[in-house]
């Protein structure tokens, strides 16, 4: 079985990366394929030495800051992969890879961490926030997202096994491909935490960009409760805007690394998690470390933490994007008595944990190529 493994495009190591980096555990001999591939040396330890099969994008002027500038000729660029001598071929998507181009003697199976979403349901979201709901440029970016949509669902046809990471998605599949799906958790790498005496303070991390919200916890945080202390670590394009509202409770850490990441994890009071993801792997990485989280009732949370009003809970939610909706949870977690046992939300993230990712994945296709065989 000779596969290929086709990746939207390599630049950094997060989310996706670590799914593709156990699809190439499963698949040690399979060829790697991406629209462009910009990674720094420090993080290419995951591609586990592979070379990267690359597209014309690579080598176009300022491709490595601008790459997502060229969003408009990844579906061509996509296409030209030539995957004619592959049995298996597996899309690793969230935009453009389950584009390729396969043939009816070839099994393609996409590991789908959303359809494009801000061609999709997101898509007033995204041109609001990037100043581009009105005007020629956004003229221009509404007549791309609608052609991206034809595109988008045109090639949901060629994929003949779906994946999705979440029930979430696995709607949002269902929704837009009109296409049914197999739910397989991506993996979370819980044995790397660990709990340790509690300290008082909350604290949230996150790549600053709108959608995490992460200027809402720290307004809720500034305004409501300045006795309480939080603690944020990350930064991105909302950094600026986000030290300018908070207040002398809340310690902006900026980037930091894992090992700080880690222990401020195994130490704090609470995680508080505002985004709506599709997944989520920050609040299972707080649980692995024995913290509560506090969530937005919204997406792949309501999956993988345990609510309140169950046994064994290991965090609650709030239901609205909203200072008093984030700030009557915090009250309500104090007045529980913090009786959320570090044990429950251990043994919940062991779940998700990237051995079972493994052991389902491969599992999985290895049986779907099995019965495409046998139906040839």
């Amino acid at each position: 079985m000779k596969v290929a493994i086709i990746h939207d495009w390599l630049v950094t190591y997060a989310g996706a990366e670590r799914v593709l980096e156990k699809m190439l555990e499963c698949y040690p001999e399979a060829d790697l394929f991406s629209t462009v591939d910009f990674l720094d040396d420090d993080k290419r330890f995951f591609i586990k030495g592979k070379s990267v099969n690359t597209s014309f994008i690579q080598n176009l002027p300022l491709a490595k800051k601008k790459y997502r500038s060229y969003l408009p000729l990844m579906p061509l660029a996509i296409e030209q992969f030539d995957l004619s001598t592959y049995d298996l071929v597996i899309s690793s998507s969230h935009a453009v890879a389950k584009g390729v181009i396969t043939s009816p003697n070839q099994l393609h199976i996409c590991m789908c961490y959303s359809p494009i979403r801000y061609a999709w349901d997101l898509q007033h979201q995204y041109l609001k926030e990037s100043g581009l709901n009105n005007g020629i440029k956004g003229l221009f970016a509404k007549w791309f997202l609608h052609k991206i949509r034809i595109w988008d669902l045109r090639t949901a046809n060629s994929v003949d096994r779906f994946i999705s990471i979440s029930k979430f998605i696995e709607r949002r599949i269902n929704k837009i491909y009109r296409r049914d799906s197999v739910v397989i958790y991506p993996p979370v790498y819980v044995n790397e935490f660990e709990s340790n005496v509690r300290e008082d303070f909350y604290m949230t991390s996150s790549r600053m960009v709108p959608y995490k919200r992460i200027d809402l916890i720290v307004q809720t945080f500034s305004q409501r409760f300045p006795e309480k202390k939080l603690i944020v670590i990350g930064d991105g394009p909302e950094f600026e805007k986000v030290r300018a509202i908070a207040g002398k409770n809340v310690i902006i850490m900026g980037h930091q690394p894992f090992s700080v990441l880690k222990d401020h994890l195994s130490k704090a009071k609470a995680y508080i998690f505002a985004a709506e993801e599709d997944f989520g792997i920050a609040p299972l990485e707080a649980q692995a470390s024995g913290t509560p989280v506090i969530a937005y009732a919204k997406g792949g949370a309501l999956e993988t933490i345990i609510g309140s009003d169950k046994e064994n809970a290991t965090g609650l939610f709030f239901n609205e994007q909203s200072v008093d909706s984030l700030a009557n949870a915090i009250t309500e977690f104090e007045a529980s008595g913090l009786s959320i046992k570090p044990i429950d939300c251990i043994e919940n993230a062991k779940r998700f944990s990237d051995e079972r990712f493994v052991n389902q994945f491969k599992d999985y296709v290895d049986q779907q190529y099995l019965i495409w065989k046998e139906e040839k």
